[in-house]
């Protein structure tokens, strides 16, 4: 079988074709200039041969406001469950990044940023009570008329950063614990005894304000760069629990605190 033009040509022809008028290179319409190759492939007859129901379809989805579900959690960013009240859903993942809870790619690129916000929003929050998706989003961050709904992929509290004291070098003042991006605004003293690592994860956690769920996590760096310093008893290896912290020149016996706030591990994991 003769060919009769390469594939690109034969896209163009289908592109801009119009019946009843000759089909040329030169006789291009505008809209199919603006058309990309992509699109031509899909519809390679434009977008008025294309199914009835399917072109309805297209029509109602992009005047319809999105709606979104997690875990049957049914909800729209901004909607109005009653007058003058807005809400919106966001969702904070294990390094401390705070994303709107419907954005598709969440990374550095697409998380909030902005050191004022995230003050703002993760000093207001605490316990979902409003009777509203308490199962799928546990913490709310209400201002004013608007409910800020919050899951989280571990703890709704992060720790990002170490903040020195204020004395030279460490140990030279109280250090301070800095959380979900929000630097000097966000912090909580730093307490080396306090800190445990879940053996069934493997994360890091340290004491966080109770309204926020009294544990919060470390990231991932963070929880790096401070394992280097538990020590375990001698002759268990790193198979079991740590029972010290070496920090300022002190060994510092772990409490185990947080213990109870997983499950199988009350009694510090022993």
């Amino acid at each position: 079988m003769k060919k009769t033009g390469t594939l690109e040509e034969a896209e163009l022809k289908c592109a801009t074709r119009v019946p009843g008028v000759p089909v040329s290179q030169s006789d291009r319409s505008p809209r199919a200039q603006r058309w990309p190759l992509a699109h031509r492939r899909c519809f390679p007859f434009g977008a008025r041969t294309m199914f009835p129901a399917l072109r309805l379809r297209l029509r109602l989805w992009w005047r319809a406001p999105v709606h979104w579900a997690r875990d049957s959690a049914v909800y729209a960013q901004g909607q109005s469950p009653e007058a003058r009240v807005r809400e919106y859903f966001y969702y904070i993942d294990h390094q401390g990044q705070l994303f709107l809870d419907d954005t598709k790619v969440k990374n550095f690129i697409t998380c909030f940023k902005d050191q004022q916000f995230l003050a703002f929003f993760f000093s207001r929050l605490r316990p979902n009570d409003s009777g509203r998706y308490e199962e799928h989003f546990p913490f709310v961050s209400p201002c004013g008329r608007e409910r800020n709904f919050l899951r989280c992929e571990d703890r709704p509290l992060v720790f990002t950063h170490l903040l020195p004291g204020r004395g030279q070098g460490e140990g030279g003042g109280a250090e301070r614990l800095s959380f979900c991006g929000g630097g000097d605004e966000l912090c909580v003293p730093f307490r080396p005894e306090a800190l445990f690592a879940d053996p069934a994860s493997g994360r890091l956690y340290h004491p966080c304000p109770e309204r926020a769920g009294a544990v919060g996590l470390l990231r991932s760096s963070l929880a790096f760069e401070l394992s280097a310093r538990f020590h375990y008893e001698r002759g268990r290896g790193q198979s079991r629990q740590p029972t010290h912290f070496l920090w300022a020149g002190q060994r510092h016996l772990l409490t185990n605190e947080l213990a109870r706030y997983f499950p199988g591990e009350e009694g510090g994991g022993s």
